[in-house]
């Protein structure tokens, strides 16, 4: 039996994705789309091809294209490829190709039946001609192919497919590790944006902490018209602008960014993990558009900083939805 594998690489990996965990090692980041395929013979008439296709998905679904008869590769397939794949939509094509030089058959009990029934008629109601043997090989079960040893074909066909399935799955997943390397490549890039823009916040913060100070401390005086003592007014404004301070926002962006980045080193199913990050990450920028909305000066600019934040997020978000 001579097997061809289609695919760019089939070196087989080391060690799944979770022994790597296990002995601390980190785990490649995968993507969740790919596409590999086999083919092979079993026979000069008899071949097959194999292909596995992978789109992003919440969980791991596998979709099933099998000829019929297939019923127990089909549950083998489902159980090799739960222990590879941890996400996505992946697609199971298998085609069975039968060679045009299969050789036609008739069914010589049949074809003779016919013919011995035609003459009998013919010589019953005085009759001439001959049997059209054409019109014969069209009738239902007299012409065909070599369908002999069907079982044993389709054994054979099992086999190979599970003998080559593993080198296949690794070939996929080399594709989506790829893809995913590249994936993770742009985030860190973008998290080295967002961390620029938090440096910037932080910069600014002690300016635009002053400039509510005063915001607050004037609008107190004009509506208290000096009623009340000036150092309570200003024991007033620095309470409600120290509420207003973008300090605990930016320490927490900067936690998150750190664990995004510790997550993007550990590798392996990360992806549902570096979401919920992002949505923490999109709050606290929220939060920060929210204590410097309508103030002027560097509260402007930290306002076109917040923006930038989000962005970002929203960039790393759309990357994010197809790691497994």
């Amino acid at each position: 039996m001579n097997t061809k594998l289609e695919a760019a690489n089939t070196k087989p990996e080391a060690a799944s994705r979770k022994e790597d965990t296990a002995s601390g090692q980190s785990s490649p980041v995968h993507s969740m789309t790919g596409f590999s395929r086999i083919s092979g013979r079993i026979s000069e008439t008899l071949g097959y091809t194999l292909s596995l296709k992978s789109v992003n998905h919440r969980f791991l679904d596998l979709h099933m294209r099998l000829p019929g008869g297939t019923e127990s590769l089909e549950m083998q397939l489902r159980k090799v490829l739960k222990e590879k794949i941890a996400r996505g939509h992946v697609e199971v094509s298998l085609s069975i190709d039968r060679s045009t030089r299969v050789e036609a058959q008739y069914n010589e009990g049949l074809v003779a039946g016919y013919v011995a029934a035609f003459r009998s008629a013919a010589s019953q109601y005085g009759l001439s001609g001959e049997p059209d043997l054409n019109a014969i090989f069209r009738l239902p079960g007299v012409l065909t192919g070599d369908a002999r040893n069907s079982e044993e074909e389709m054994q054979a066909i099992e086999e190979a497919v599970m003998e080559r399935i593993e080198p296949l799955i690794v070939e996929l997943n080399s594709m989506r590790s790829a893809e995913g390397s590249s994936l993770a490549g742009e985030l860190r890039r973008g998290l080295d944006r967002l961390a620029g823009f938090v440096e910037q916040v932080t910069e600014l913060r002690g300016d635009v902490q002053k400039v509510y100070f005063e915001r607050i401390s004037q609008r107190l005086a004009e509506m208290l018209n000096g009623a009340i003592d000036r150092e309570r007014v200003l024991q007033e404004a620095a309470q409600l602008a120290e509420r207003s301070d973008v300090e605990e926002e930016v320490a927490r962006m900067r936690t998150h960014i750190s664990h995004f980045e510790s997550l993007l080193q550990q590798g392996g199913e990360i992806g549902k993990k570096l979401d919920f990050l992002l949505q923490e990450m999109n709050r606290e920028a929220n939060t920060l558009l929210s204590k410097t909305s309508g103030l002027s000066g560097n509260g402007t600019h930290i306002t076109e900083i917040g923006l930038g934040m989000k962005s970002e997020i929203e960039k790393a978000r759309e990357q994010v939805q197809n790691l497994e």
